[in-house]
């Protein structure tokens, strides 16, 4: 009971953090659960089984909520359906020991691109326009690809690369690449089933991560208005990289002073990343200070350029005067 209750609260933990992040949900469990001693493909199929109720409760939120869009959602959701059974099936044949460093590898170099991502500022001024399938595809294919082999990853792969094109709202790239999860999750658990049979899914850890998960589910709405999720990514990307450095160490046998020299790097990495994630949410808040003071700068000369009274009096109680309504001047907020 003791440690399903630890499950549980690992559920609920990655369900926060990913409720907040837009991923790392099977980051975080996958992590955990290897600590716990979880074997690799055990580990990733329990958690991808688990996923499959977390997915569809949060699919259909952001469906409720307009934040999918739904051309995305089938030209991604396909091809990272294929990668994830392929994921599966491959991670399903190798031996437990072959397995544990590489998943350590797959989760270390996810955890470090969340520490590089969160440590600086992410553009989306780009120009818009409509994603095009020939990039969706691939990029689905090698998400899911990734998310089965590695225990998680559709959402570190998938969200950034949507974000950065610019293309897409960010409550949009959130809620499509959720809702596709749900079909991703559903392809790596068919591969697990196919691989390693019904045993190799762990029930109880399935059923306490899908409980944890479901409950966090509406707290996580609430952590993303509380917690800066610059500094959250930065935080969990530390975490992942700290936890699976000890499995690849163990695995290259590195003995003497070269284990804690290696640690106390990986520390002061960490420790620069949420440095420089604290100054790149300074600069973000600051920009968007100035960018609301702005209208209200531009607007103040207004009356002492020949604007008349009456239209000053009227745009400060956010009504427009019927000659500038004519001419179609935007209603002033």
């Amino acid at each position: 009971m003791r440690k399903l209750l630890v499950l549980a609260l690992v559920g609920l933990v990655a369900q926060l953090i990913d409720g907040s992040l837009g991923m790392a949900y099977g980051l975080t469990s996958s992590t955990l659960l290897l600590v716990a001693g979880v074997a690799p493909a055990a580990a990733s199929a329990s958690v991808h089984l688990a996923e499959i109720g977390t997915t569809l409760a949060a699919g259909v939120a952001h469906w409720r909520f307009g934040n999918v869009d739904w051309r995305v959602v089938t030209r991604i959701a396909l091809p990272g359906a294929i990668g994830a059974f392929a994921g599966a099936t491959l991670l399903s044949s190798i031996s437990t020991e072959a397995a544990a460093p590489w998943m350590a590898g797959i989760l270390f170099t996810l955890g470090a691109y969340l520490l590089i991502r969160f440590a600086r500022p992410l553009r989306t001024d780009r120009v818009g326009g409509r994603l095009r399938g020939r990039f969706l595809g691939p990029l689905g294919l090698v998400a899911g690809f990734v998310d089965a082999t590695g225990g998680g990853g559709w959402g570190p792969v998938a969200t950034p690369a949507l974000l950065v094109s610019g293309r897409m709202e960010p409550r949009k790239v959130i809620g499509s690449v959720d809702t596709a999860e749900f079909v991703v999750a559903g392809a790596a658990s068919i591969g697990f089933l196919i691989g390693l049979g019904s045993e190799g899914f762990l029930l109880p850890t399935v059923a306490a991560l899908l409980i944890g998960g479901l409950i966090a589910a509406p707290l996580a709405a609430w952590l993303v208005r509380i917690v800066p999720a610059q500094l959250l990514g930065a935080a969990v990307g530390g975490v992942i990289v700290l936890t699976n450095a000890r499995t690849l160490i163990r695995s290259a046998e590195l003995d003497g002073p070269a284990r804690p020299a290696l640690y106390a790097l990986l520390a002061v990495g960490w420790l620069a990343a949420l440095v420089l994630a604290v100054r790149a949410l300074r600069r973000t808040r600051r920009a968007r200070a100035e960018a609301a003071v702005a209208p209200a700068t531009v607007a103040a000369p207004a009356v002492a350029v020949g604007v008349p009274a009456e239209a000053s009096d009227a745009a400060s109680v956010g009504e427009v005067p019927a000659d500038l309504a004519a001419t179609g001047t935007p209603t002033p907020r």
